[in-house]
């Protein structure tokens, strides 16, 4: 069986179908068929050699990296529209060890799964981002603010009042979690102490929309995408701006 961390990440298209690639090499290993709409999001598992897809038709798949569909999640099947939205699923996370995955759709909802036996474990309401951290799992979503839940309690711990917008996106520093930063439509970016949920900081210099937000590896720096088409990369010990690229 090929290893994931050969595989170059998933390409998705129009015709419902997704593929995986060999690197260096760029040869197709498969093509993972079975959404009747278009792949919205693909997700490699840290562990298993497993595959992930969520797809406008509503649901979540899960795959070998030979292409061979393990099983199907439906949870965003029974929702209700919001506005006309076409409820399609379009983010997919996996826990760390590989035992957990969430999804969130267009019905303004982020279901937990228990990958061991295909149910759906917890559901959030209105929060559609969200990021694994321990038994930990940080949610943003519309109503501006983010939240801490247990999985192991199953509800939610903490919420912080992050934003003055809907918050875009969640991510803690990987190695032990000092940090936790949020981004959000208000055009800025924050960063919150790991231990007791404080604000650290403030990443303001984007003009619109801040849509997405990451942290490094080494926990060291943090980049910041927005609307105003800039990409803004950040040092951890400083608000100030390391480096902004242009985005044509």
């Amino acid at each position: 069986m090929l290893e994931v961390s050969r595989l170059i990440s998933i390409i998705y298209f129009l015709l419902h179908i997704a593929r995986t690639w060999t690197i260096p090499q760029v040869k197709k290993v498969s093509n993972l068929k079975g959404h009747t709409e278009r792949c919205t999001d693909t997700i490699f598992s840290p562990v298993q050699n497993l595959i992930a897809t969520v797809s406008a038709d509503r649901t979540a798949k899960l795959w070998d990296s030979q292409g061979s569909l393990l099983n199907t999640f439906e949870g965003h099947l029974d929702r209700l529209g919001r506005e006309g939205h076409s409820r399609n699923v379009y983010g997919l996370a996996f826990h760390p060890d590989g035992s957990l995955a969430a999804s969130c759709g267009f019905d303004a909802l982020a279901r937990v799964w228990d990958l061991r036996t295909g149910r759906s474990i917890m559901a959030l309401e209105g929060h559609v981002k969200f990021y694994f951290y321990g038994y930990h799992l940080a949610t943003g979503g519309e109503d501006n603010t983010c939240r801490i839940c247990n999985l192991r309690k199953r509800k939610s711990l903490y919420i912080i009042p992050a934003h003055s917008n809907l918050v875009s996106q969640v991510k803690y520093e990987s190695q032990e979690g000092y940090f936790l930063v949020t981004s959000s439509f208000d055009m800025t970016a924050k960063v919150w102490s790991g231990r007791d949920l404080k604000l650290v900081t403030t990443l303001s210099g984007h003009e619109v929309k801040v849509s997405s937000v990451d942290v490094s590896n080494d926990g060291q720096s943090i980049v910041t995408v927005s609307h105003d088409r800039t990409i803004k990369l950040w040092t951890s010990s400083s608000s100030d701006k390391e480096h902004a690229m242009d985005m044509d």
